[in-house]
């Protein structure tokens, strides 16, 4: 087991009609022994680029790759003690499952059969398909395959883990499963694995830290609830959370925020965590904005339901302003709570649950305090 880190890593593709291309562009973060880290972030920010560097599919242009205290770049994949679990699964057709999961190992190393086949018969126990070691891939369903491309990686008794996207075949009812069972065999494992996604729920259930990546830069590195809570700019507020974060364009005018549909006053204290900056944008989370009886609060305003969309336990609701140009915001509201489209409503913005922005380059300013996350006490 080792350290992997990523030390300023930066790779530039050449093409004939852009130019230089930037893939990834200084992306620094030191991942812990043991520690399971998600790469997440919209198509083509580079992502999927970083992890093939990691596993040495793709040349670093400038920085270092570290591994202990390796520095792996010039290494070829097969010598740097790392196992990648691919979307597509990769499986040989004409090879059994056994077969498929020895293949690696016997090409790749000089350990006797004995020891091949106790490696790849303990590993299928572990992922349940045991049973299955003789059957080709032509006969698994698509999560047998993947338990199958996972079993490759884990005979290689590897110091990481890399994987890219390995759920993004399977339908929504497998792929929560397969999260569950994956956390489980990574904590029982104890390796270090860099696991890249597109989907912010697998990223915020299975990861001990998130990286994310826009346009190549990494915006940040920490834990599911410190990106949820505390993110470090309006893209990472944006992206992380479903629904994302409720955006105003705001004027700071004193102690008031001022937008095209409503005013936001501030108590004392949080005017003074703002500075001197009067160009800002006011966030909050659809799940804060609350749906009240009748108004008592200075941040209660008027606002009509557009749209309704149940999800069983709760409700997702679209409004708009009833004052102004109408501007449109979301609420997420109990889900045995009765709404409906066209209802009058008053809505409230509390203000220990705002987040507030600089509106010229989008960094954070003032966050929600995590101090406020309620911990829960072991039984144990």
């Amino acid at each position: 087991m080792a350290q992997l880190t990523l030390d300023d890593i930066t790779k530039i593709f050449y093409d004939d009609d852009e130019g230089e291309i930037r893939a990834v562009d200084s992306v620094s973060v030191d991942i812990e022994d043991g520690e399971f880290l998600c790469v997440v972030g919209p198509s083509g920010c580079g992502k999927s680029t970083t992890l093939r560097m990691i596993a040495g599919l793709e040349d670093v242009t400038s920085g270092e790759i570290r591994l202990g205290d390796r520095v792996i770049n010039d290494q070829p994949p097969a010598q740097r003690d790392v196992a990648m679990v691919f979307q597509s699964y990769a499986l040989y057709p004409h090879m059994t499952i056994r077969r498929n999961m020895a293949f690696g190992l016997e090409q790749s190393t000089d350990l006797p059969k004995d020891e091949i086949r106790e490696r790849v018969d303990d590993a299928a126990q572990l992922l349940g398909i045991d049973d299955l070691i003789d059957r080709k891939p032509g006969e698994l369903s698509g999560g047998q395959q993947q338990r199958v491309a996972l079993g490759r990686a884990i005979v290689r008794d590897p110091e990481v883990f890399l994987m890219d996207e390995p759920l993004a075949n399977l339908d929504a009812k497998l792929r929560a499963d397969m999260r569950t069972e994956l956390q489980h065999l990574q904590e029982d494992l104890d390796v270090t694995t860099v696991y890249v996604t597109h989907d912010q729920t697998e990223a915020m259930t299975m990861s001990d830290r998130i990286a994310i990546l826009n346009d190549g830069k990494l915006q940040q590195a920490a834990t599911p609830l410190e990106c949820y809570h505390e993110p470090n700019n309006r893209f990472v507020a944006g992206f992380v959370g479903e629904p994302a974060m409720n955006f105003f364009e705001v004027t700071r005018e004193g102690e008031t925020l001022v937008a095209g549909d409503f005013e936001y006053p501030l108590s004392a204290s949080v005017a003074d965590t703002l500075g001197a900056e009067t160009d800002l944008t006011l966030g909050v989370r659809p799940e804060d904005v609350e749906l009240v009886a009748e108004p008592g609060s200075d941040h209660d305003y008027d606002a009509v339901v557009d749209v309704v969309e149940p999800r069983g336990n709760e409700n997702t609701v679209h409004l708009h302003f009833e004052a102004g140009d109408h501007e449109s915001f979301i609420a997420t509201v109990e889900g045995m709570r009765t709404v409906a489209a066209g209802d009058a409503v008053t809505v409230r913005f509390p203000e220990e649950a705002i987040h507030v922005f600089d509106g010229a380059t989008g960094e954070a300013i003032r966050n929600r305090d995590m101090d406020t996350v309620e911990q829960i006490e072991s039984a144990v």
